[in-house]
């Protein structure tokens, strides 16, 4: 009996050790957890604001000195390209030359930098200049209208109810930033409106096309070798080295913060954020890039937005709440 009585108590001991440890492991394991999803909302959201601030570098450079549209996206593309690359040598060469010896993944890459990266820059940078950076990004938000209807014809079933509503959202929203609520007149030239909705495709192009390239080699690579390849095809139609624009100090800064800032971080850190807390909540927190380049735009340009321009971007941002 006392012997049993040992056992017992033996036992007992280390029961109570084991689930100290299993509470401990699980205690760390939220907190690491909760580190994750911390940094991943941050990054998310340095992303999204650092990709709004892009456009209005973008505005203040086309209003303050002769830069061609086509020279800004391919010297943007280069120079960002070259950043994700040095990046990449540094931390994934493995995964790179993985990539660079696979002839099938290299020609859906090439889709991926023409119908994606190279429709959504340069189209992105058309309508800042043809409008302004608010009204721009907001446009580039319809992108999520293109993925919803791509999901729903390939997944071969209709749209939900808050899909539809996220739909009339979206127009209604375009409608407002179009004519003011006036259907006879345009606000937004009709050259920009479609301009912008190019852009839209575009961005839904880049989210569409690298699906599988991202899961095999991810995100940095696929993404710094799509601006590169865009770049340097590119570069051999506009030749970028004979229209060189004359810049100062201020001139050559925000091209500097356009390129580190806007490009390289802005897309380093929304991918981190991606991988961290998921597409879903990163798309939630992204809608922070139409209020980013509206604030900035009115706050360092003096751009005036007028309250049918706001209740636009409030149907477009409501609309991407519903679809993702």
């Amino acid at each position: 009996m006392a012997e049993q009585e040992d056992i017992t108590a033996e036992d007992f001991g280390t029961d109570a050790a084991s689930r100290a440890r299993r509470r401990g492991i699980r205690e760390r394991l939220n907190a690491s957890a909760n580190r994750k999803l911390i940094t991943g909302f941050l990054a998310t959201l340095a992303g999204g604001i650092f990709w709004g601030f892009s456009g209005t570098c973008a505005s203040y450079l086309f209003e303050n000195y002769a830069v061609d549209t086509a020279w800004l996206m391919v010297v943007r593309q280069l120079c960002s390209g070259a950043l994700f690359l040095v990046f990449i040598l540094a931390t994934d060469r493995a995964r790179l030359k993985q990539l660079l010896t696979a002839p099938r993944d290299l020609a859906l890459l090439a889709v991926f930098a023409a119908s994606g990266v190279f429709l959504n820059q340069y189209f992105y940078l058309l309508a800042v200049r043809a409008m302004n950076a608010g009204t721009a990004t907001v446009l580039q938000c319809l992108q999520l209208i293109i993925i919803m209807v791509y999901a729903c014809l390939r997944a071969r079933r209709g749209p939900r109810k808050r899909e539809l509503a996220g739909v009339v959202l979206a127009l209604a929203g375009t409608y407002l930033l179009a004519t003011a609520g006036n259907p006879s007149t345009l606000v937004i030239p009709p050259d920009g409106l479609a301009i912008g909705l190019i852009a839209a495709v575009g961005a839904a192009c880049m989210s569409i096309i690298p699906t599988g390239l991202l899961a095999r080699y991810g995100s940095s690579i696929v993404t710094g070798m799509g601006m590169l390849v865009s770049g340097l095809a590119s570069s051999v139609i506009i030749r970028p080295w004979e229209r060189v624009p004359v810049f100062d100090a201020m001139g050559w800064g925000a091209f500097a913060v356009l390129v580190f800032v806007g490009s390289f971080l802005a897309y380093f850190l929304y991918m981190q954020g991606v991988k961290d807390i998921g597409s879903m909540r990163a798309s939630l927190i992204g809608t922070v890039e139409p209020v980013s380049a509206t604030i900035t735009s009115a706050v360092f340009l003096g751009t005036v937005f007028a309250p049918t321009d706001i209740a636009g971007f409030a149907l477009i941002i409501a609309m991407v709440f519903l679809t993702v």
